[in-house]
């Protein structure tokens, strides 16, 4: 029962420590995030990298400190339950006011689940929901999002200013003009033959989004009862100077730039709630917790990620299963078919080919977590001590768990309600896609339909297009996947092939890309085994042949579009590219719609 009065100074100190720590980890982290405006103005590329890998790290130090600091000056661990019932309701009171009230409930669960004995864990000592309101609160200062209302004849000169707004500062825009220009042409292409309403405007964040080499403006056109999703991306010419690369229109081209597949912006906001609000406005199908992961808070997307699947467990009543498709060597893989998300657990042995421990694949998921994504990687949320009710697994999948990896299952009523649980010691979650075999598999299987020869065709060409377009975007970004098979890739919703399978992945600077050596002998030629040398990072692209393209339309198609990943001067020559400290541009956008700008040229 909760206290019917607040009568402990000491339950008010912690909570005010408590409160103290998470002000002091949203100041760095928004002072990190607002130098990304500096580092993108001098073209500071690799600091821009180097500070959105570290930025990832600011939120578990932070934790740690609070953690100390407590127990330093007041015993937390050591107080009796009366004491913590008041510190939840001292921090709700701390937190009428605040300008981040979700993330600082979020933070008060890290600390005290650290600190306190698992049986704590209920509605009565953490925010299983949040306690204060995010609606209508107001930031400080500069607004949230900025409203301007041109005419058709205004419109270039409008959009100059709101450009201008940002106040960047460096060598300022190469033609801002004709960019501009180029942009109101756009939009009113889009409205073509549309009656332009009284409430014509044009609506975009106060802050701009800042990832690898490019600044994105984010916003919305509102005509009338339609309201158009908007971005431009601002890059640098050879020069530095700034342009507008393209406009980006619709939800379709808003869930690109902000996929689960791409590094986290930095951009300074106050409000973080509000920049949630109104993204969620462009892309109403996108998870609020997916949002929050794609602007640096990621901590908050677990919360939201886990509140939202207790509430589909709730309103659902099919069971856990193993995920269908291939047997992984080294994660055991499961789904809850209506929920579209994977659950993936290290296995507890692997077979003798894959050299490796449980550290080195946590520490591989963490590389590509740091790492610049490029579109291609699948973002994974990462879970300790998570429980699942034990009447929603087929008894097939605990017996395969408890066969494959007994450490890292408990079963038992944990919470004492009762109710039996599963509880896995360590898991990742991924959003679900088509294994990248099985989508192949459904095309080969109506190709010898002549009613469906022609749209297998076309997605037996796209499946393999793209998944050479996902390995010359990681080798953009050095990474060499290690596991090229079919398997490990996945298509997404929107068509694209990313790569989730990471227990083998490397930079592509530590490989050695090698040709397979002239035999020297008859027996050489002739023998079955691999007669020369080979070195622990030693790679010889043209081996990948035999194991991807044992199907004859799939060589086809691959040949046509992708035969540079068979040559071991093609993966040479990005190497060295990189040991040079050249970074490519790897667009969240399609070639397509680039305007088209004096010495741009593709990256392959």
């Amino acid at each position: 029962m909760f206290p019917q009065r607040l009568d402990s100074p000491l339950a008010y100190d912690i909570a005010k420590a408590m409160r103290d720590g998470f002000d002091r980890h949203y100041r760095l982290f928004r002072a990190e995030s607002a130098r990304a405006k500096h580092r993108f103005e001098t073209a500071d590329w690799h600091g821009q990298q180097r500070a959105q890998r570290e930025r990832i790290e600011f939120y578990d130090l932070r934790v740690g400190e609070a953690v100390a600091r407590l127990e330093k000056e007041f015993k937390a661990g050591e107080q009796p339950m009366e004491v913590w019932h008041q510190v939840k309701l001292h921090f709700i009171g701390l937190l009428v006011d605040h300008h981040q009230p979700e993330l600082a409930e979020t933070f008060f669960n890290s600390v005290t689940t650290k600190i306190l004995h698992r049986a704590y864990f209920q509605n009565d000592f953490i925010f299983v929901r949040p306690a204060i309101s995010t609606e209508y609160i107001e930031q400080q200062g500069a607004p949230t999002y900025r409203a301007y209302y041109p005419t058709p004849e205004t419109l270039p000169g409008v959009i100059q200013s709101l450009l201008l707004d940002y106040r960047l500062q460096g060598r300022g825009y190469a033609n801002l003009e004709r960019d501009a220009g180029r942009v109101a042409t756009a939009i009113l292409s889009r409205f073509h033959q549309v009656k332009l309403r009284a409430n014509f405007q044009l609506q975009v964040l106060s802050g701009l989004f800042y990832r690898n080499k490019g600044a994105y403006v984010v916003g919305k056109i509102i005509n009338g009862f339609t309201e158009l999703p908007l971005a431009l991306p601002i890059l640098h010419d050879a020069d530095n100077r700034f342009y507008i690369d393209a406009v980006l229109f619709g939800e379709e081209d808003l869930q690109m730039l902000f996929s689960f597949a791409r590094a986290y912006f930095m951009v300074e906001m106050e409000v973080p709630s509000a920049y949630v609000q109104f993204l969620r406005s462009l892309m109403p199908r996108k998870p609020r917790a997916e949002i929050y992961n794609a602007l640096g808070l990621a901590k908050q997307g677990k919360t939201l990620f886990y509140r939202d699947f207790l509430a589909h467990l709730n309103y659902s009543s099919d069971k856990f299963r193993s995920a269908p498709g291939i047997k992984g060597m080294v994660m055991l893989v499961f789904d809850l078919p209506s929920f579209p998300y994977v659950f993936k657990l290290i296995r507890d042995y692997y077979p003798p080919q894959k050299d490796t421990t449980r550290e080195q694949i946590k520490s591989k998921y963490m590389l590509v977590k740091q790492h610049d994504r490029v579109g291609r990687m699948a973002d994974t949320l990462e879970y300790s001590n998570v429980g699942f009710p034990l009447d929603r697994f087929e008894p097939e999948l605990i017996e395969e768990i408890k066969r494959f990896a007994p450490s890292q299952l408990e079963i038992g009523d944990r919470d004492g309600n009762g109710e039996m649980e599963v509880v896995l010691k360590h898991c990742y979650i991924e959003r679900r896609m088509i294994p990248l075999n099985i989508y192949l598999q459904e095309a080969f299987d109506l190709l010898d339909q002549p009613e469906h020869a022609h749209r297998a065709s076309k997605q037996l060409e796209h499946a393999v297009v793209e998944y050479g377009n996902a390995i010359k975007d990681m080798v953009a970004a050095n990474i060499f996947p290690g596991d090229m098979l079919w398997k490990n890739f996945g298509v997404t919703r929107g068509g694209k092939v990313v790569f989730y399978d990471y227990d083998e992945i490397e930079y592509l600077t530590d490989c050695n890309f090698r040709k397979v050596p002239a035999p020297r002998t008859e027996e050489e030629e002739m023998s079955g085994e691999v007669w020369y040398a080979v070195g622990p990072k030693d790679v010889f692209p043209e081996t990948f042949g035999p194991f991807l393209l044992g199907n004859a339309a799939v060589r086809e198609a691959f040949m046509a579009h992708h035969a540079d990943l068979l040559d071991a001067a093609f993966w040479q020559s990005h190497k060295e590219r990189i040991q040079a400290g050249q970074m490519l541009d790897v667009f969240p956008y399609d070639e397509a719609q680039r305007f088209k700008h004096v010495g741009h040229e593709p990256y392959f």
